[in-house]
């Protein structure tokens, strides 16, 4: 029995984020954590998702998807992140939900706890590093001990080669079996050092 607690949590404007996440579920489960799949609030206007059919029709498949609060981050003692790169950074949405968590950081709440994160961007170029090393940026600042998947295994560079976290292009379609297995290994890699860090 596994004693890792893992929060899968995720923003998604049009589904890629999701559907990356949904795979990191399946492949943590399968190594054996207790699993949480949740979503950061929408910040944006009601006008304005309902404007756009793709992302009221990704906020409708999602609905029953529950919204992270601070008793998730409390209750897991691993975090695996997933948002879409937004100018080099990560989505609004998860950074207005991670400005929430000072009250957690103080007491000291999310130290010492395994962390990776994963992203998505237009074109291949579009900044996933760059929202990637800013994430761990912050969770250096929590105490938190970054997994990152490095070169650990083959199936990294039949992805693109991103040793600092999962990152797709959006294409709005399917992930490629190529992502899908850069994505369960990112997750495997994180229960793995989890929980060596919970033991």
């Amino acid at each position: 029995m596994s004693n890792v607690r893992l929060a899968v949590i995720y923003y998604s404007t049009y589904g890629t984020n999701h559907r990356m996440a949904q795979v990191a579920v399946e492949a943590a489960q399968t190594a054996g954590a207790e699993v949480r799949l949740l979503k950061v609030p929408e910040t944006a206007p009601a006008g304005v998702v309902n404007g756009q059919d793709a992302w009221r029709a990704q906020a409708e498949l999602t609905a029953d998807v529950p919204e992270v609060t601070h008793a998730d981050m409390e209750w897991a003692n691993a975090y695996l992140f997933s948002a879409p790169t937004r100018y080099g950074v990560s989505a609004s949405q998860l950074r207005a939900f991670i400005d929430t968590l000072g009250p957690l950081w103080a007491e000291g709440k999310l130290a010492n706890k395994a962390v990776s994160a994963m992203t998505s961007a237009q074109n291949a170029h579009g900044g996933q590093e760059t929202t990637l090393i800013g994430l761990y940026t912050t969770m250096i600042h929590w105490g938190a001990i970054i997994v990152a998947p490095g070169y650990t295994d083959p199936v990294i560079y039949a992805a693109g080669g991103n040793p600092y976290g999962t990152s797709v292009s959006a294409t709005g379609g399917p992930l490629s079996e190529e992502s899908q297995a850069a994505i369960r290994h990112q997750a495997r890699r994180l229960v793995e050092f989890a929980g060596k860090i919970a033991s």
